[in-house]
């Protein structure tokens, strides 16, 4: 009995502690606004005194770095190697470019689904260009994330359109699951992972664009990733806001015991490659050329780099992805990746020639074409594959 009360004792400990466990990391979130507008300005300014040179910036960018890494459990993810298991489905040619359907596998048992747009005719190794969305109904079949891939395919790009997890094909967890900031980062991994691997894609030319939480995606393997080469995070990087979503603010990468950021400094690690900020009047970006884009000018002041940063800002708009924040896009990806614009401009940017599909057209599974059998299923089932610690 004496040893069974032992036991029990230890057990009630170890729940305990685990909560507290739990407590602490809550803790660390930073949700939604999480600062006042003026508050976030007046922190902004207290970090930009605390650093002057390259070496104070480049040890504060590490300790970000890390606090991603180790705030997601980035590192705790299984060792992949090059093998995909890619399916490639349902090819079609269009009017100058091609579309696919897509899965791969992100780590055993789990699936990446998405579109695969490239251009017709590639005399050479084309620039890649990954396209993550934010949090609309089946956004990666939307006509705004067809209409920029296919731009950008035409322009000679290969572009991989791929889900949120929850979203359009992805649905072998839920998109509130706990860790959904962690799968997606390291789903975004895994696409620029298989795209370096193609034949036909310069891996010296990568590029990343996505909107909203799409933008957050964004910001963070760029972040973690220097295989990215141009990054364009949309309506997105804000001094004040951290994401409302548990895919952006729900594991505590933004604040640890030791240290504490923002979206801004996030997407600051992006220096010195080439950088597009795309914001507007009417969201958490309003700011943007007053507050957020100056302290990221700084940071690439130190690398003599404040041409490859720029901010696209569009007081009249509000929070979304359409032409006219496309326009500016086109344009940078065409400078800093080496497209051909001209293939979709004349006297304007002319997209009428994208055929927009239906969502049944741009899915990788279906009741004919299922998931590989084994694949597992459900948050349970993925959270006891990966036994975070």
């Amino acid at each position: 009995m004496k040893a069974n009360s032992w036991i029990k004792q230890v057990i009630i400990l170890f729940l305990l502690i685990s909560q507290l466990g739990v407590s602490a990391q809550e803790n660390m979130l930073c949700h939604d606004a999480y600062w006042t507008e003026d508050q976030a300005n007046v922190i902004m300014k207290k970090w930009a005194s605390e650093w002057e040179t390259k070496a104070d910036w480049e040890k504060r960018a590490e300790v970000i770095r890390q606090g991603i890494l180790k705030g997601m459990k980035f590192d705790q993810m299984p060792k992949v190697g090059n093998e995909f298991k890619a399916i490639i489905r349902n090819t079609r040619t269009m009017d100058g470019y091609i579309v696919e359907n897509i899965a791969i596998e992100s780590f055993p048992g789990f699936y990446i689904t998405g579109n695969i747009y490239r251009p017709i005719k590639a005399d050479k190794k084309c620039p890649a260009i990954l396209t993550p969305h934010g949090h609309w109904s089946d956004r990666r079949m939307s006509p705004d994330v067809q209409i920029r891939s296919a731009c950008f395919a035409r322009m000679g790009a290969v572009v991989f359109a791929y889900d949120m997890v929850g979203y359009g094909d992805s649905k072998q967890v839920t998109h509130k699951i706990p860790i959904a900031l962690l799968l997606q980062t390291f789903n975004s991994k895994r696409v620029l992972d298989y795209l370096v691997s193609r034949p036909d894609v310069d891996p010296e030319r990568i590029g990343i664009t996505g909107e909203s939480g799409g933008g957050t995606q964004t910001i963070m393997i760029t972040a973690l990733d220097m295989r990215i080469k141009v990054s364009v995070p949309v309506v997105m990087v804000s001094s004040y806001f951290f994401g409302g979503c548990t895919c952006e603010s729900g594991m505590p990468v933004h604040k640890s015991e030791t240290h504490q950021t923002n979206n801004v400094e996030i997407a600051a690690l992006c220096a010195p490659r080439p950088m597009l900020l795309i914001s507007d009047g009417g969201d958490w970006t309003k700011n943007t050329p007053r507050i957020e884009f100056p302290y990221i000018q700084k940071v690439y002041a130190l690398y003599d780099a404040e041409s490859k940063l720029d901010n696209a800002h569009f007081p009249g708009e509000r929070h979304g992805y359409e032409a006219t924040k496309r326009y500016p896009v086109y344009n940078f990806f065409d400078q800093y990746l080496g497209l051909d614009a001209g293939r979709i401009y004349k006297d304007k940017f002319d997209e009428s020639f994208v055929s927009i599909l239906p969502k049944e057209d741009l899915m990788i599974f279906s009741e004919k074409n299922p998931i590989p059998a084994g694949s597992l299923k459900g948050d349970e089932a993925v959270l006891k594959y990966l036994n975070l610690k």
